[in-house]
């Protein structure tokens, strides 16, 4: 028998990064002590997650982003205290499917490369040094492009001259804030940053100047979910091999497609 805080203590002890101090990392539902039959790896656990995890035998999830809409899980109370009808949906189908959620995020983003960032640039094609990576020239449009059908983002965005001839890229995905984004643009040695998301009033506008200026070509805005989903799959992958080094190869993993939450209107 495999506990769900035997589980959780595999994924801590097998990561190649150390715990932080303060993390976000653990779990988040469920019984610790429940025995674990199936895993499910997933991007972000939105109710529908929930359910299909469930649905495909699985009794713990482990997931990248928060379960309650709040990174440092604090808004529990004020949503329970509202009586928040989407709250209490999530909360009693957790509780009547026995589910439990670990919580991946910290440790997985502090491997060295990110382990979030080395997975999406592999995916779609490159090696990174850092966050950046030197590219085959490729216009900008042409890039959104191939980001947009690698990555399965339906509602990816762009800032710049489509046809201008891009060679080095910068990754700030999911979100990292107006500071981190600025600093990857105004870098020399990167033609356009591409990020998961970011605030309009913020980062969009410094994008749009930069590239007015000269100072960088453009950005790139593929959406939270599709921008770090390979994170999560590099996740399954990899979770098989810790669990049956720890004597525990008997709990199968399977990974949950994470289908970007947009919708575009339009071709």
């Amino acid at each position: 028998m495999t506990t769900v805080l035997e589980v959780a203590a595999v994924i801590r002890d097998s990561i190649d990064a150390p715990t932080r101090a303060v993390t976000v990392d653990g779990i988040l539902a469920g019984d610790p002590q429940a025995e674990v039959r199936e895993v499910a790896v997933v991007t972000m656990a939105t109710l529908a997650a929930l359910r299909q995890a469930a649905d495909a035998g699985a009794n713990l999830v482990v997931t990248h982003e928060p379960l309650f809409f709040d990174h440092h899980d604090g808004a529990r109370e004020a949503l329970a205290a509202e009586d928040d009808p989407v709250y209490e949906t999530k909360r009693a189908f957790l509780a009547a499917s026995g589910l439990a959620v670990i919580h991946l995020h910290d440790q997985w983003h502090d491997l060295r490369p990110d382990g979030v960032d080395a997975a999406t640039a592999a995916e779609l094609g490159w090696t990174l040094d850092g966050n950046t990576a030197t590219i085959a020239s490729i216009t900008l449009g042409a890039l959104a492009q191939h980001i947009a059908e690698t990555l399965g983002a339906t509602a990816l965005r762009f800032i710049g001259d489509p046809t201008v001839e891009i060679t080095r890229v910068g990754l700030d995905l999911g979100f990292r804030g107006f500071a981190r984004n600025r600093a990857l643009l105004r870098r020399p040695d990167v033609d356009v940053a591409i990020v998961g998301e970011m605030h309009e009033w913020e980062t969009s506008e410094y994008a749009a100047d930069a590239a007015t200026a000269g100072v960088a070509k453009g950005l790139i805005v593929v959406g939270h979910v599709p921008s770090e989903a390979a994170g999560s799959r590099a996740v399954a992958a990899w979770l098989p091999g810790a669990l049956s080094a720890a004597g525990h190869s008997h709990i199968p993993v399977t990974y949950l497609d994470a289908p970007d939450l947009f919708s575009r209107v339009g071709p």
